[in-house]
């Protein structure tokens, strides 16, 4: 009877562990950035500020923020308090809740991908355009600061800078 108590809980434990390393649902990072890594993304494409977040059997990936943030990499980057994105191996696309600063403006992210990791860099489209960036800027989680005043006073003087909204006369 001992020796089926014991081949009995090899089974079971043998059971359980299989279900759990592959249940598509079970995460084994243990924290965003460790997802990013695993899935061939720099580190640092998401803030230190990261509350928690959510990954779909699908790839969709939600990022909670404690609140919306501001950092800078090469230019200044805006996180909203949630960005998502469909996460496949060394790409972010369909990105939401993510803007950088060009030229005074600032533009939406859309897609975020490593092509060739050899090359050390990483592409940003921003719509209107492709950027690339050095992989280096994105090794560690930067801090976010809480998004002031400061992006607002942005868009406004973007705003009223805008040839489209100074009086002609």
């Amino acid at each position: 009877m001992a020796i089926f108590n014991t081949r009995t809980r090899i089974v079971f434990f043998c059971t359980l562990s299989l279900l759990v390393l592959f249940s598509p649902r079970l995460s084994f990072s243990s924290s965003i950035h460790d997802l990013l890594i695993s899935k061939g993304l720099p580190a640092g494409l998401l803030p230190k500020e990261v509350k928690s977040y959510t990954l779909s059997e699908d790839g969709y990936l939600e990022v909670f923020l404690d609140g919306p943030c501001l950092t800078k990499y090469e230019n200044r980057v805006f996180f909203e308090s949630v960005v998502r994105a469909n996460l496949t191996y060394r790409s972010l696309s369909g990105v939401v809740g993510l803007s950088q600063e060009e030229l005074f403006l600032w533009l939406p992210v859309k897609d975020i991908i490593v092509d060739d990791p050899g090359s050390g860099l990483i592409l940003f489209d921003i719509g209107v355009a492709h950027k690339q960036l050095s992989l280096s800027l994105f090794e560690d989680p930067p801090d976010c600061k809480p998004q002031g005043i400061s992006h607002f006073f942005n868009l406004y003087f973007l705003f009223i800078s805008s040839p489209s909204c100074v009086d002609p006369y």
